[in-house]
């Protein structure tokens, strides 16, 4: 995400706790924020796909998925 909206977030969030926020700002705050979980969400499964298990004999396991769990 970029930082300038990264940034929007937070100038809604400051104006939100001085006063009550319009109809069209509190959809561009949930529509942000909703992008910024996605973007989150993305970027810890890449980390999370790219790690590996070493075990006290040397040897590399890949993360496994548990099973039943929700994809999103």
């Amino acid at each position: 995400m970029e930082q300038k909206k990264i940034d929007r977030i937070n100038e809604l969030s400051r104006l939100a706790r001085e006063r009550e926020l319009t109809d069209a700002e509190l959809r561009e705050r949930s529509a942000l924020r909703a992008e910024y979980i996605r973007d989150f969400r993305q970027a810890t499964m890449n980390v999370l796909e790219n790690t590996y298990i070493v075990t006290p004999d040397g040897k590399k396991h890949k993360l496994q998925k548990k099973d039943g769990e929700a994809k999103k």
